[in-house]
């Protein structure tokens, strides 16, 4: 282990020379806080980096049935741009046209909000394929992520 480090409990903590004065970098696992906190800073400096245009807002498409969530896609728009974080079909309900329709609803949503574009990954045990048939083009792939004869694919549609 690095001179520099010492583990406390299952969390990392590492003080570095040319940090703050007593200053500390602690590794950990969901800190909803942080999240939050990095999600305030960052949308606080895209504002001032981007000047008329809106802050990012999040779009989401789901189905239920009877109280019950059957298919969802969550993702946001920025811009011109949108951005697929989660796309998610109920087992018995693929190949149903169930995940084309709701892709069609946000992309629908997306133009509304003005954007021209919408970016996914997917990895290869995952469904760039499904993906590809709804018009959206493979623009990198990231080799061997997150294992060995896995990719993650990056795709992009114009809208």
């Amino acid at each position: 282990m690095h001179p520099d480090c010492r583990l406390t409990g299952r969390v990392r903590v590492r003080r570095y020379a040319h940090a703050m004065r007593d200053a500390r970098i602690v590794t950990g696992k969901t800190d909803a806080a942080l999240d939050q906190r990095l999600n305030d800073e960052l949308t606080r400096f895209n504002a001032a980096a981007t000047p008329g245009v809106a802050a990012a807002e999040e779009l989401t498409v789901k189905v239920e049935h009877d109280g019950e969530l059957i298919a969802g896609v969550s993702g946001w728009t920025w811009g011109q741009a949108a951005g697929i974080g989660m796309t998610w079909v109920r087992e018995d309900q693929r190949g149903t046209g169930l995940g084309a329709t709701l892709l069609t609803a946000f992309e629908g949503e997306a133009v509304v909000r003005g954007c021209t574009h919408v970016f996914v990954t997917s990895f290869t045990f995952q469904a760039p394929e499904f993906y590809k048939r709804l018009g959206y083009e493979e623009i990198f792939r990231w080799e061997s992520v997150p294992t060995l004869g896995r990719d993650d694919v990056h795709l992009r549609k114009h809208l």
